[in-house]
């Protein structure tokens, strides 16, 4: 049977703490008792984002001074299709003073669920999960010791996301930095990734693997870990990173960088119109630091990745010269 697509506004309202506002169906509702983001129905002549705002004005009683567009998701369900429009809400006018839930709750992203939650939302918890700033290694051009050292600070900082990217060590080498590494970011509760190498990643413990472009290309189903994400470059490698099932990509670069040299830069225009409508997170790269994060946001993207960006290099060299 064929089932009326139905479009759905969303909103993840956001707390500076990084928790997130769910609210628990009525009892005289469909799915009485499940826990969802609120929004509704897009009526005929509202795009999303305003069908968000009158929602929330509607159910909670706030007024959205600020949004941004996230995710897109599909899900169909025995009564209706239905596709998600899921936007970041960060600021708002109002206290909260609910009209249609019979409960609501602030949510932390590693703390405990609600349970149960309304099938096509599931997905946005892991989502919610991925940290918003990612740091890629360079340990064969700063060398290990002062990248471990960078790491260290940047822990110290709050980065809690690295894919291990080190195809310049050797096998020896880069097996004992992905030790320091996972050994590091479980003492802190982080997330690692190791670049293309599945066995690496398997052996020592890492939370997941990350597909370079043509790996990704030629996956026809996602590697099994926890986490997998992907480095892609145009719509149709998002699109594939998206069918398998991958949690994260990478778009870049954003702007023009030494790693890449002589490859063209997105913008931020061009990366906005490239992730529009993506059912997973992507992150911005490409000469891109802290400074950029709401730049990276507006344009929907969940957050940045950078090679240089996120590690203190000033320090670094310091620590070379001294090594010296």
């Amino acid at each position: 049977m064929t089932r009326k697509l139905v479009d759905v506004a969303a909103g993840v309202l956001l707390r500076p703490d990084g928790s997130y506002l769910l609210g628990q169906r009525a009892q005289d509702t469909v799915y009485a008792g499940y826990w969802e983001f609120p929004g509704g129905k897009v009526e005929p002549g509202e795009t999303p984002a305003q069908a968000l705002c009158r929602e929330l004005d509607e159910e909670l009683g706030i007024r959205v001074t600020r949004l941004r567009p996230w995710l897109r998701r599909e899900h169909l369900y025995e009564h209706a299709h239905v596709r998600l429009h899921f936007f970041e809400v960060t600021e708002w006018e109002g206290e909260l003073d609910d009209k249609v839930h019979s409960a609501l709750a602030w949510v932390q992203p590693d703390g405990p669920s609600r349970d149960p939650m309304l099938p096509a939302n599931g997905p946005i918890l892991k989502a919610l999960r991925l940290p918003r700033t990612m740091g890629i290694t360079q340990a064969a051009a700063l060398g290990i010791e002062a990248q471990l050292a960078a790491l260290d600070r940047a822990l110290a900082g709050g980065l809690r996301l690295v894919q291990v990217r080190e195809a310049g060590l050797d096998a020896a080498e880069r097996a004992r930095f992905t030790v320091e590494v996972v050994a590091r970011m479980r003492a802190h509760r982080g997330l690692v990734l190791v670049n293309g190498d599945l066995e690496l990643a398997a052996r020592l413990g890492a939370d997941g693997v990350h597909l370079p472009a043509k790996m990704l290309m030629s996956a026809q189903a996602r590697p099994q870990f926890e986490w997998v994400g992907a480095s892609c470059h145009t719509r149709a490698e998002l699109e594939h990173a998206a069918a398998l099932g991958l949690d994260y990509a990478l778009l870049g670069p954003v702007r023009p960088t030494s790693t890449h040299p002589g490859q063209p830069a997105l913008g931020w225009e061009a990366f906005a119109r490239l992730v529009a409508g993506l059912p997973l997170p992507v992150l911005a790269l490409g000469g891109l630091s802290a400074d950029d994060m709401g730049a990276a946001r507006d344009a929907g993207a969940h957050g940045i990745a950078a090679i240089r960006g996120v590690w203190d290099l000033r320090a670094v060299r310091s620590s070379a010269t001294d090594e010296r």
